[in-house]
């Protein structure tokens, strides 16, 4: 069964996906980044650039060419992936293919309307039996 972890309280949701997508790519698994949002896609893919400064993390959108070999993809198309290790969501509701991987990953921003779209799916995967687990990121520091 897919295991789902919650950060919540994000100050920047999109550099807390940066991170998990860096830390699962390093210990060799491949990731889904869930953003069917074009302008979440395209941020994303940006910060996959750009940070760390003198780090990166083989990444390309879903509908790539090379899709098929690069470990972190980038989409809405979970069937990309040669193996669904890790998916990131980036969108307001539950992917649907979420249930195809090892591990969920939700992260969950600091916005009244972020968090109330977040306590619904975590309600959603609770009711469905899935184990939670959540870290609150403002403890963090």
């Amino acid at each position: 069964m897919t295991e789902i972890t919650f950060y919540t309280f994000a100050d920047d949701p999109l550099d807390v996906a940066r991170r998990v997508a860096a830390k699962a790519h390093g210990q060799g698994k491949q990731v889904m980044i869930y953003a069917p949002d074009p302008a979440v896609a395209d941020a994303i893919d940006r910060l996959l650039w750009t940070k760390p400064a003198l780090g990166f993390v083989p990444h390309c959108r879903d509908s790539d060419a090379l899709a098929g070999e690069t470990p972190v993809l980038i989409g809405a198309n979970a069937d990309a992936l040669r193996t669904a290790d890790v998916m990131i969501n980036l969108h307001s509701e539950q992917p649907a293919a979420f249930a195809r991987f090892e591990r969920l990953v939700e992260i969950i921003g600091q916005d009244d309307v972020g968090r109330e779209q977040g306590r619904a799916r975590y309600r959603y995967y609770q009711a469905r039996g899935y184990a939670l687990k959540s870290h609150d990121l403002r403890q963090a520091d």
